[in-house]
C-alpha cells in the first residue's frame, strides 16, 4: 500500500495542475483531458472543455481528496511531467534549423486567434489557422511571438428563432474563467501601453495566452482611464462599422508593435496574416523616423523586416477606408511621421497620385513586405492576377507566392481516435510498433506527425479493414449521439414523444455526409439540394441510405447567408427530407470536431476559384472521413483520383448560373455513380473493402502533407529564417 502523499506534495501537484490549465498545451494532449474530464464530468461536458472553469468548479477540499488515490496522482504526476519536459525541450526542429530566430522571434499579428472552444475569440478560417499556425510552431520551438485582441464578448452565439432565421447573442468572456492571464510589469503591477487613435491617446492592457512554448499577447481598452467607445473597441470579434473597423486594426498594428518594444524584443520578421495587421508597417517607419531616417529611408529599412499572407480571393473582402477616415483616425499618429497626408495615403493605393482611391490595406502589406503569399496554388494565381495592376509586370512575375494551409493534426484529432492511434503505437504485439518506438521513442506525438507513420494506413497488418470499419462505426454513432443530444437543447418545449422521437433520429448504418463552415454565399451551402427530387430518392432508399448534418454561422449582417441557413432548417423540418436532415446551431470548434470525425463524407463546393485554402477538409482525413470537393483551393492539389471524390473538373465556366447549373449535376452524378455505390458495396463479411481502401490512400496522401507542421517548416525555410 502507497504512502499517503504529504501536505508539500499535494500542494506541488495543484500548483501544477493550476499552471497546466492556463497553457493551452492541454488542448492537444489527451492525458491532460482526461483528467480534468475526470475531476467534474459533467462540468467538462457543460463548460465548453475548459480546464481553468473546472478547476473553479472543484473545492480545493475535493481536489486534495482525488490527490490522495494513488492512481489519479499518478496519472497527474505523469501529465505534470510530459508537460514540464515539453517546455523545457530543447532538441527541437527550429534548434536545429533556425536556432537564431530564439534571440529575434517571429512576430505573428492576426485580428483572431482560434485556439479552442474555451476561448471563443475567432470567427472563423482566418482564426482558425492563426491557432494552429502557433501550436505548431509551438511544438517545432520555433522562436515565435502572436499579437491579438482580447474580444470580451468574443464571437456571437447563434440561435435560430421560429422563423428559422440566424439570431445573434453574446456571452461576456471572463479573464478569470479562461485560460489567459494578465501581462505584468517587473512590479508587479499591469503593464499598460497606449496608442493614438484619432485626437486621443487610448490605453490598453494585455492578456497572455501560454500556448506550449509560445505567447500569444491579446489587446484589451476595456480600461476605466478611456472613454467608453475606446473601451468597446475590443468588444466584439469584426464588431461595428468601418469606424469601429480601422479603430481595431491600429491598435493591433500599431499597439502591437509598442507592446513588443515594452517587452524588450526585437522580432526578426513581423508576419502580417491578412491585411488586419498593416499599419503595423507604419509604425516601424516612425520608429526610425524618430532616429533620423527619412520617411523614402524608413520604408526601405522596413520593407526587409515583414511579410504578408493574403487569404482573400475577392476584392470585396480587403479592408479599404475613405481618405476622410483615414485622415480622422490617423491624425495624432501622422503628426509623429512628418510627412505631407497625401504621402501617407500613396501608400495604400494603387495609383499612388489618385485622390479619389480609397486606402487599402491589403495595398499598404504588399508595397511594404519583403515577401508575399497566398494560401494555395490556385490562390496564388488569382492573387497574382488580382494585384497585378499594382506591380506592373506580367502577371507570372508578380512576386507573390503560396504555402498551402494546413491544420494542427493533434489539435483537432478527436480523443477517441487520439486513444485508437496511441494504442496502435504502444501494442507491443505488433511488429509494426515496435518499428515507431525504436524512431521516436515514446513520444508517440511525435509519430503521428510523421509522414512515415501514416505511408502504414496502406499495410492491414498495421490496422485491419475491420479495425477500420469499426473504428468508422464507432465515430458515426458518437456524432450521431452528439447530434440527438444538440436537437433536444435547440428544442425549448419538449415531451416525452419528443424524447423518444430524438432518440431515433439519424440512423448509424447511413451514409453520412457533414457540411461544417461558415455560410458566406459563395460556399454555396444548398448546392446539393438543387437536385432535390433526385436527392429524395437517394435519402429514401432503404437498401443504401443517405442523410446530412450541416453547421454553420452567417455574419450578423450577411442575409443572403442567413437565407441559406433558414432554407437549409426549413428543409430539416418541413420536407420529405426531414429525419434525414438536420442543423446543429451554434457551430463552434468543438462542433466541427465531432462532425469531421463522425461524417463519412465532407462536403465542400464553393464556387470556384473564390475558395482561397479551404482546411476543414483537412481535419477529416485522419478520421478516415473523405472528401467530395470542388477542385477548388487545397483540395487540387491534395486529390490524386483515389484519395477521396471531386466534383466536376480542375476548371470552371465564367458565368456564375452556368457555374452553379454544371457543379450542381457533378455534385449528384458522383454521389450516385461513385459515393453511394462505393459505400455500400460490402463482401460477404459486411466490409466495403474498396472504400476502405481509398480511405487508406487518403490517410497515407493526405494527412502528413497538409499539416501545419509541414507549413510552419514551409514558412521557416522560404521566409522566417531568411532575410
Amino acid at each position: 500500500m502507497k504512502k499517503p502523499l504529504t501536505g508539500a506534495e499535494v500542494n506541488e501537484l495543484i500548483a501544477g495542475l493550476n499552471k497546466l490549465s492556463r497553457n493551452l498545451w492541454w488542448t492537444w494532449n489527451q492525458e491532460a483531458q482526461d483528467i480534468f474530464q475526470r475531476l467534474s464530468p459533467r462540468g467538462w461536458m457543460n463548460l465548453y472543455h475548459n480546464a481553468v472553469a473546472v478547476l473553479h468548479e472543484v473545492s480545493e477540499y475535493e481536489l486534495r481528496v482525488h490527490l490522495q488515490e494513488s492512481e489519479f496522482s499518478d496519472r497527474v504526476r505523469a501529465v505534470l511531467k510530459d508537460f514540464e519536459n515539453y517546455l523545457s525541450d530543447r532538441n527541437t526542429w527550429c534548434h536545429k534549423h533556425a536556432p537564431q530566430l530564439h534571440k529575434n522571434p517571429v512576430a505573428y499579428f492576426s485580428a483572431e486567434f482560434g485556439f479552442h472552444e474555451s476561448l471563443p475569440i475567432a470567427a472563423g478560417g482566418l482564426g482558425m489557422l492563426a491557432g494552429d499556425h502557433t501550436k505548431s510552431a509551438s511544438d517545432l520551438g520555433l522562436g515565435f511571438v502572436g499579437v491579438g485582441l482580447f474580444y470580451r464578448e468574443g464571437y456571437f452565439q447563434q440561435a435560430i428563432d421560429s422563423n428559422n432565421w440566424q439570431t445573434e447573442y453574446y456571452n461576456p468572456v471572463d479573464p478569470k474563467n479562461v485560460p489567459v492571464e494578465p501581462l505584468l510589469d517587473a512590479d508587479g503591477e499591469r503593464l499598460v501601453c497606449s496608442v493614438e487613435i484619432g485626437l486621443n491617446v487610448v490605453d490598453f492592457q494585455v492578456w497572455r495566452v501560454n500556448v506550449g512554448r509560445v505567447p500569444v499577447y491579446l489587446l484589451d481598452t476595456n480600461l476605466p482611464a478611456n472613454e467608453q467607445h475606446f473601451r468597446d473597441l475590443t468588444c466584439r470579434v469584426y464588431g461595428g462599422d468601418s469606424t469601429t473597423r480601422i479603430m481595431q486594426e491600429i491598435l493591433l498594428g500599431i499597439g502591437g508593435v509598442r507592446l513588443l518594444r515594452a517587452l524588450g524584443l526585437t522580432p526578426s520578421t513581423f508576419h502580417m496574416n491578412e491585411g488586419h495587421a498593416a499599419f503595423l508597417t507604419l509604425e516601424l517607419i516612425r520608429e526610425k523616423m524618430t532616429v533620423g531616417k527619412s520617411f523614402n529611408e524608413a520604408q526601405s529599412l522596413t520593407k526587409p523586416e515583414c511579410i504578408f499572407t493574403t487569404h482573400t480571393p475577392v476584392e470585396a473582402g480587403h479592408d479599404r477606408f475613405s481618405p476622410d477616415l483615414m485622415n480622422y483616425a490617423m491624425q495624432r499618429f501622422c503628426t509623429q511621421l512628418t510627412v505631407p497626408f497625401k504621402e501617407l495615403l500613396a501608400l495604400g493605393r494603387v495609383k499612388a497620385s489618385d485622390d479619389h482611391e480609397l486606402f487599402c490595406m491589403t495595398v499598404l502589406a504588399l508595397k511594404l513586405s519583403r515577401s508575399a503569399n497566398a494560401v494555395s496554388e490556385l490562390h496564388g494565381q488569382v492573387s497574382r492576377q488580382m494585384w497585378q495592376h499594382l506591380y506592373n509586370v506580367p502577371e507570372k512575375d508578380v512576386p507573390i507566392g503560396h504555402i498551402t494551409n494546413g491544420i494542427h493534426l493533434l489539435g483537432w484529432m478527436k480523443g477517441s481516435v487520439r486513444h485508437f492511434w496511441r494504442r496502435k503505437l504502444t501494442d507491443n504485439k505488433n511488429g509494426e510498433a515496435k518499428f515507431f518506438r525504436e524512431k521516436f521513442g515514446e513520444d508517440w506525438a511525435s509519430a503521428i506527425n510523421h509522414a512515415s507513420f501514416w505511408e502504414k494506413m496502406t499495410d492491414p497488418t498495421f490496422v485491419s479493414d475491420e479495425e477500420l470499419w469499426a473504428l468508422r462505426y464507432k465515430l458515426r454513432r458518437e456524432l450521431i449521439e452528439f447530434a440527438r443530444r444538440r436537437l433536444l437543447l435547440q428544442n425549448q418545449r419538449m415531451t416525452q414523444g419528443d424524447f423518444i422521437r430524438f432518440d431515433h433520429l439519424l440512423n448509424p448504418d447511413a451514409l453520412t455526409i457533414g457540411f461544417a463552415r461558415r455560410f458566406a454565399t459563395y460556399k454555396r451551402a444548398p448546392l446539393v439540394f438543387q437536385q432535390f427530387e433526385n436527392i429524395l430518392k437517394l435519402v429514401h432508399d432503404k437498401h443504401r441510405p443517405v442523410q446530412f448534418v450541416f453547421a454553420g454561422k452567417a455574419h450578423p449582417r450577411d442575409d443572403e447567408g442567413k437565407r441559406f441557413i433558414q432554407q437549409i432548417i426549413h428543409l430539416s423540418k418541413h420536407s420529405e427530407l426531414a429525419g434525414y436532415l438536420v442543423f446543429l446551431e451554434n457551430y463552434d470548434v468543438h462542433v466541427a470536431r465531432q462532425m469531421v470525425a463522425g461524417c463519412d463524407i465532407w462536403l465542400n463546393n464553393p464556387r470556384r476559384p473564390l475558395e482561397a485554402s479551404g482546411t476543414s477538409g483537412m481535419k477529416a482525413s485522419c478520421h478516415g472521413c473523405m472528401g467530395l470537393s470542388i477542385m477548388d483551393g487545397w483540395w487540387r492539389e491534395g486529390y490524386d483520383g483515389q484519395n477521396g471524390f471531386s466534383i466536376g473538373e480542375d476548371s470552371h465556366p465564367d458565368n456564375i448560373e452556368e457555374q452553379d447549373r454544371i457543379d450542381s449535376a457533378n455534385l449528384y452524378k458522383t454521389l450516385t455513380k461513385q459515393v453511394v455505390p462505393m459505400f455500400f458495396n460490402r463482401d460477404v463479411n459486411g466490409i466495403p473493402r474498396e472504400w476502405i481502401k481509398r480511405i487508406r490512400h487518403g490517410m497515407a496522401t493526405l494527412v502528413p502533407q497538409f499539416t501545419t507542421d509541414r507549413m510552419v517548416k514551409e514558412y521557416t525555410n522560404k521566409y522566417y529564417a531568411k532575410h
